[in-house]
């Protein structure tokens, strides 16, 4: 069967009037909670991640796509209205986006944000459509070894990938592998770090220390934070439709955004920065109206914005076909995964075809309601930026309790949340990443097990996990990502040494 028919299948799932409810549901709370002013599209499906706990899985996957296309959306009204960017990637769009809304044209810049998410978004799942399917078909050949090998690089690339230094990001790293052992050993059956507590014997909840990390973490952050300068909406001024000027302008960057977002989201550790980057720099150099970069140039707007939802595409397709997280977001996705014990992976395109189908379908479901949903509701996205900071958090913290109550009504888990959200506080106060946390606890027990089983098979020998040509690349790329940011950054430092002795000379 080829991935037409199977798409086809996919969108008679998605299709069914309670499962277009789980989308249209999606969407608006995931463009509602993403809209509002330091919340990034992590933070949103983290705090919605025990709204669907109750939910079917492939009801509640369906609410995610729509909640993770919504909080990437709803990132942009707040760059271009506050000049607030809830993540790294939206700081290009904060960038020009609030130039043009402080110039009286924030209508033209929500709107080729929001057609830019669209066409990318569509394009991009049809490439994780017909990609996905091929990649499962080759990593499910994958041996023990190559499975160790495969998740090593995940965790290097990741936490590289995330924070001010790779040294803070493998720290982060470690933690999450230590919360990852608590619980029983899944070959052995013996207890570790339980501490002698029954509570302890099934682990921790991912939802608890997604939620207690992202959301209760980040509000005990930002009341902590002091100076915090009032923040100003831009109001929008005129008509938000774009003239026939500005699709002239946006159609060109919203390709060319969606060439360099969707196959570096789906790179390990490629991420949205670099093609939102890539993108603006390159519409930079091929504009006809280079002066106004800086000033409010629409290009700088839309393919930027293009190139951040495509890669929000690109980061499912090693999530689906693989199992591994290449981001905060997908990290939290993951996670919503396996609060139904399905896991990520090449097997599942073959064990559960109508749901991973279903879901891929829903993307573009998500992506048409978006669209539909959010230019006339542009309104109603503005009121929520003028709720104060204190309300704001501190329903976060009411929600994301509740929420915990909710999935698992117990004294000690919201103990345990209280717990990972004063370590989530910590690590931001000393500017320690949070996404490598996450990863470690999800990936950590994934990377214990086929270690132990070729171990095992080897009768010890350690050779066997460098035995294959493909654990051999994947060992030598891990080794490159760690080794050449530290060539690359003490040649910088040479050089800058060296300048400053020539001029002293």
């Amino acid at each position: 069967m080829d991935t037409f028919s199977f798409l086809a299948q996919g969108f008679a799932v998605a299709l069914q009037p309670i499962n277009l409810l789980y989308a249209l549901i999606g969407v608006t709370l995931g463009t509602a909670v993403g809209v509002l002013p330091g919340i990034g599209p992590a933070l949103t499906v983290a705090l919605l991640l025990p709204v669907t706990y109750s939910l079917d899985p492939g009801g509640s996957l369906i609410m995610f796509a729509g909640i993770y296309y919504g909080g990437m959306y709803g990132g942009s009204t707040t760059s271009i209205l506050l000049n607030t960017p809830g993540e790294s990637a939206s700081i290009i769009t904060a960038l020009e986006g609030n130039k043009m809304a402080r110039a009286g044209r924030g209508g033209p810049a929500l709107a080729t944000a929001a057609i830019g998410s669209f066409v990318a978004g569509l394009i991009a799942t049809a490439g994780l459509a017909f990609i996905a399917p091929e990649i499962a078909k080759i990593a499910i050949s994958f041996g023990e070894p190559e499975k160790f090998a495969l998740i090593i690089l995940a965790f290097v690339t990741v936490s590289a990938a995330f924070g001010d230094s790779p040294m803070r990001g493998l720290t982060s790293l470690a933690i999450g592998l230590a919360i990852g052992l608590i619980g029983l050993d899944e070959l052995s059956g013996r207890a570790r770090l339980t501490f002698g507590s029954p509570e302890l014997l099934s682990g921790v909840g991912v939802t608890i220390l997604a939620v207690a990390l992202f959301a209760i973490g980040e509000a005990l952050s930002v009341a902590g934070s002091q100076g915090r300068t009032e923040e100003h909406v831009e109001a929008i001024r005129g008509s938000i439709w774009m003239s026939k000027s500005d699709w002239k302008r946006s159609w060109k960057p919203w390709l060319r955004g969606t060439l360099f977002g969707f196959p570096i989201g789906a790179m390990p550790a490629g991420g949205a920065e670099i093609p939102t980057f890539l993108s603006y720099a390159t519409e930079k150099k091929l504009s006809k109206h280079p002066e106004e970069f800086g000033h409010g140039a629409i290009e700088g707007v839309a393919g930027p914005e293009a190139a951040n939802n495509a890669s929000a595409a690109g980061t499912l397709v090693p999530l689906l076909t693989l199992g591994l997280p290449t981001s905060a977001t997908a990290a939290i996705m993951l996670a919503g995964f396996q609060q139904y014990n399905i896991q990520p992976g090449p097997l599942l395109f073959q064990s559960n075809p109508g749901l991973v189908w279903g879901l891929i379908a829903s993307l573009f479901v998500a992506n048409a309601m978006l669209l539909v949903l959010n230019l006339p509701l542009v309104g109603l996205w503005v009121r929520l930026l003028s709720i104060p900071r204190p309300w704001l958090y501190g329903g976060i913290l009411v929600f994301a309790t509740l929420g915990t109550i909710g999935s698992n009504p117990s004294s000690f888990q919201l103990g345990l949340l209280l717990a990972f959200g004063l370590l989530g506080y910590m690590l931001r106060r000393f500017h320690y990443p949070i996404a490598p946390v996450v990863v470690g606890f999800i990936l950590g027990p994934m990377a214990e097990l086929p270690l132990r089983r070729a171990l095992q098979n080897s009768r010890g020998d350690p050779m066997i996990l460098v035995s294959s040509p493909i654990s051999i690349t994947l060992l030598a790329i891990t080794v490159l990502v760690v080794v050449v940011p530290l060539v690359l950054r003490q040649m910088g430092k040479g050089r800058i040494l060296a300048q400053l002795a020539a001029e002293e000379d």
